[in-house]
């Protein structure tokens, strides 16, 4: 330590301090400023972005915000359309089984008329024929017993008494 003390000299040290002041003064006129008008700068672009970065957030929660209600009205929307949809079906099915119902028993009607009218048509082609056949065996029996007399005269007063008694 000695040594340092004995090489001290205040020339030297004076002139340092000289250029160390020169050189903050130059330092002060033309570096400060622009430095701390970059800083600023810098400073107010970081603020700028952080500004718009919180904006835009905001605005993807409020388009966020926006798309869960169109999309909560669109399935609503979904939804009505669809139970109109099933509304509507079982309103067509139902027509349409009352009107397959309605024609069924139409038809069901008509089959009964026809069945009738070809019933009623039957008989009375079964009761011309039951009296045709009941007429040609009449007929066939009557030449058997009125073939001889003795027959013919019992069958006479056969008659006879039938019609007194009635």
């Amino acid at each position: 330590m000695e040594k340092l003390l004995n090489d001290f000299s205040y020339g030297l040290f004076f002139w340092q301090l000289v250029i160390l002041t020169i050189l903050i003064l130059l330092l002060a006129k033309f570096a400060w400023k622009p430095i701390l008008n970059s800083l600023s700068e810098r400073e107010e672009g970081i603020k700028s972005a952080l500004e718009s970065a919180e904006n835009a957030r905001k605005e993807m929660q409020d388009l966020q915000a926006d798309n869960q209600r169109i999309l909560n009205e669109a399935r609503a929307e979904r939804d009505t359309m669809l139970k109109e949809a099933r509304e509507m079906k079982e309103k067509i099915v139902a027509d349409a089984k009352t009107e397959a119902q309605a024609q069924g028993l139409k038809l069901i009607e008509q089959a009964k008329a026809a069945i009738e009218s070809e019933k009623n048509a039957a008989m009375a082609e079964l009761k011309l024929q039951v009296s045709s056949l009941s007429l040609s065996i009449a007929e066939k029996l009557l030449k058997d017993e009125l073939s001889n007399t003795e027959a013919q005269t019992k069958l006479v007063e056969k008659m006879l008494g039938d019609v007194k008694l009635n």
